[in-house]
């Protein structure tokens, strides 16, 4: 009997844990789900005046209505295209409103040889959306000061070398201001939600394991009998 004790524990264990990453996935998955009909709800809000002290949880997403002047001055974004490939430039410039407050507004994205050549009209009048991005970790390069080109969204570095609040807002599709330009406004079907796949991968695995161990059972019994 001493013999099954250690495949049966190993078996039951292994099990356990699978199924238990199995089930945390899911519950990820109820979050992420959440998180994503919250979006929805609040792109949906109808605009409003940009609020004198945005706040990242209350107003993340918020549709704003923003008129003003394109300021000097400009942050160049790279980012990679849907399915790899070829890179976009998401174009940022300095909005000096009517109350001189300034804020960061990123009017959308454009290929690199398209953003040399882009030609803005000096004012903006239209929707946008508050955004606080997380972009930046060990992984990425280090802007050189005084340059257009940035590899990461950074309202505090960004806000620092444009002169502006440290405050991003994304023009709405409805309101891009020039056809080389494709709209960059948040798309929440467009966000990643792979949590069911991870959770069956999970569930897989402990259906096997647990398959597994009950064969290495029978091969340990089969081989005890024979052994008679």
């Amino acid at each position: 009997m001493s013999r099954y004790v250690a495949p049966f524990l190993i078996g039951v264990l292994g099990t356990l844990v699978l199924m238990g990453l199995g089930v945390w996935q899911m519950q990820r998955l109820e979050w992420k789900q959440a998180v994503l009909a919250e979006i929805d709800t609040r792109l949906a809000l109808p605009a409003e005046a940009l609020p004198l002290a945005p706040d990242p949880l209350r107003d993340r997403f918020r549709p704003v209505r923003l008129q003003g002047r394109l300021g000097e001055g400009r942050a160049l974004v790279a980012t990679p295209a849907d399915g790899g490939g070829a890179m976009w430039m998401r174009v940022i410039r300095p909005l000096e409103l009517p109350d001189g407050r300034r804020i960061l507004l990123e009017l959308g994205r454009t290929t690199p040889e398209a953003a040399e050549l882009l030609d803005l009209l000096p004012v903006f009048e239209g929707e946008a959306i508050l955004y606080w991005p997380q972009e930046t970790d060990i992984f990425t390069p280090a802007h050189e000061p005084g340059s257009q080109l940035w590899y990461a969204r950074d309202p505090e570095l960004m806000a620092r070398e444009l002169g502006t609040e440290p405050l991003l807002a994304i023009v709405r599709a409805a309101d891009t201001v020039n056809p080389m330009l494709i709209p960059s406004e948040p798309d929440p079907t467009r966000i990643p939600n792979n949590h069911l796949n991870y959770a069956v991968t999970w569930f897989g695995l402990a259906i096997v394991w647990a398959g597994m161990t009950v064969f290495w059972l029978l091969r340990l019994r089969r081989r005890r009998y024979l052994e008679r």
